[in-house]
């Protein structure tokens, strides 16, 4: 399947570091070389790159390596297809504009048998799953807050975890979406992410012989969150989604999460089997 990365913060910053780990899983470290995508958000705008060649050796991906672009939000993928040709057609991250933001998908997953009646209003232009999960999704949107716009993220996640769980009913779908203004994530199998913050270490990426300092390459008031497939780096401490959980991140913080009770069970029985003491979080969820 396909891997996913994304990153939200609370200042414009450059993904380039991260990137560079990420895209060696596209043809080098990994067998996702089916096309790639990276998009960049600045307010409600986003621009998007797409390539439907491996990005570990493809000339944009290592321009966009070796040249900063600055976004609050940015989202890449690497492809490996399970349904649709190779073609730019059907890389993503997939946009669509509506309530005047761009909104941007990418998508890691299965989606067997998934066939929604869609009406028009948002139609795909490739072949995939994701792309057809993309559109339903913001005909979903567009359906239920169309007269009354949109809410808050905080009130708007638990639709898009509802919904989000109705496509992992077809298999698995672990997913991003964003207007720029926050940064939706959901896993239905494997997903991870990290929050950086002051005081800033130095680090490592897993995929690439290439470290940084990054109190030097952040100020003291910025916040970062990183989410990937897999851990991008070495010694950071990543946390691993639990099978159906959601979290909605802005200005480099998570602000809503919500795990189905199966899975803080599940969870739950992993720190016991670990001999750990059990989180605050998933103690009262459990109590709940």
């Amino acid at each position: 399947m396909c891997e996913l990365f994304a990153l939200n913060s609370n200042v414009p910053t450059s993904a380039t570091f991260s990137f560079t780990g990420f895209s060696a899983r596209g043809g080098r470290t990994g067998d996702h070389a089916d096309g790639w995508g990276m998009a960049f958000h600045s307010g409600d705008a986003c621009r998007v790159f797409l390539d439907d060649q491996r990005a570990c050796d493809s000339p944009l991906a290592d321009f966009l390596r070796r040249h900063p672009v600055q976004a609050r939000t940015v989202m890449a993928h690497v492809r490996k297809a399970t349904q649709g040709n190779v073609s730019l057609a059907n890389c993503h991250p997939f946009l669509r504009e509506w309530g005047g933001r761009h909104w941007a998908f990418a998508h890691n997953g299965d989606l067997k048998g998934f066939e929604p009646q869609l009406d028009g209003s948002f139609r795909p232009v490739g072949q995939t799953d994701s792309e057809r999960a993309f559109c339903w999704l913001m005909q979903q949107l567009r359906s239920r807050y169309g007269k009354t716009g949109l809410p808050e993220w905080p009130d708007l996640a638990p639709a898009l975890a509802a919904w989000a769980a109705r496509l992992s009913a077809h298999g698995c779908c672990n997913m991003l979406l964003t207007d720029g203004r926050a940064l939706f994530a959901h896993a239905s199998t494997k997903l991870a992410w990290l929050q950086r913050q002051h005081p800033f270490g130095q680090t490592q990426l897993v995929d690439c012989d290439l470290g940084i300092d990054l109190a030097a390459a952040h100020t003291a008031g910025e916040r970062v969150v990183l989410l990937a497939t897999a851990a991008l780096t070495h010694g950071e401490p990543w946390q691993c989604f639990a099978p159906g959980e959601s979290r909605v991140f802005a200005q480099g913080e998570c602000i809503w999460s919500q795990v189905p009770s199966t899975a803080l069970r599940h969870a739950a029985a992993r720190v016991q089997l670990q001999g750990k003491s059990m989180p605050a979080e998933i103690a009262v969820a459990l109590r709940a």
